[in-house]
């Protein structure tokens, strides 16, 4: 049920109550035709939440589930290093201290809090944000999560208007100062990681968006829908 269609820091907030999915709506959005740049689709649930590579995303009340759709002509491995700083700058400025774990997943003590689905469609990017405020869902034994309410008392209302700002300013940032800001933010840089079953050294990342890695001398750019990081080891 559609709560409501409010404008909100530069944004048309389109809200519901509970649905299957924000990133599925903002699909559905523009292949009807009625996607535009900065429409917001909001919920206080959902019933069929989803990641990256089709992961299932829990999604109870008090959390923040939002897709944004921004107009781009073309794909940009960068786009996901700016919203990933973007909502680590949105969580410092509640007086949070997080890491981001390649490429924009956030962390609190080792704990993931919030995740990103960055998806394509036509002339638009959808940039699916969820951040655990109230509830963390438990997901599997070695797989840490965490919520906001365990540091800092702060509404979704709240979060979600800093977060709007962060996204509009980081996006249109120069990526030079994107990259220097992840880089300071980053955890597992120059430390090894798996990437296709080898243990490899994390570099970091290249002007370009790619992911700088390295085994032995040979040095190897990666980008996002290449390569999925299994853990940072020893």
């Amino acid at each position: 049920m559609i709560m409501g269609c409010i404008e909100l820091a530069n944004y048309k907030v389109i809200s519901f109550d509970k649905i299957p999915s924000t990133q599925t709506y903002a699909y559905d959005m523009i292949a009807s035709g009625r996607g535009a740049d900065h429409v917001a689709i909001l919920a206080d649930a959902q019933s069929a939440g989803r990641g990256r590579y089709k992961r299932t995303w829990i999604s109870h009340h008090g959390n923040l589930y939002v897709s944004f759709i921004y107009n781009c002509e073309e794909r940009d491995a960068r786009l996901s290093y700016a919203v990933g700083v973007a909502i680590a700058e949105t969580l410092i400025a509640f007086g949070v201290a997080p890491t981001i774990k390649w490429p924009n997943d956030i962390l609190i003590d080792d704990k993931k809090v919030s995740g990103t689905l960055i998806e394509y469609s036509g002339r638009f990017v959808i940039v699916g944000i969820g951040i655990n405020i109230k509830t963390n869902p438990t997901v599997k034994a070695n797989y840490k999560t965490t919520k906001l309410d365990n540091y800092t008392n702060v509404t979704r209302d709240e979060l979600l208007n800093k977060l709007m700002r962060n996204l509009d300013k980081w996006r249109c940032a120069d990526f030079r100062d994107v990259r220097a800001r992840w880089t300071e933010l980053a955890v597992g840089l120059n430390r090894n990681v798996k990437y296709r079953g080898e243990k490899v050294e994390l570099i970091g990342i290249n002007e370009n968006g790619a992911l700088v890695l390295r085994n032995g001398t040979h040095y190897m750019l990666v980008y996002g829908d290449e390569i999925t990081i299994d853990a940072i080891t020893s």
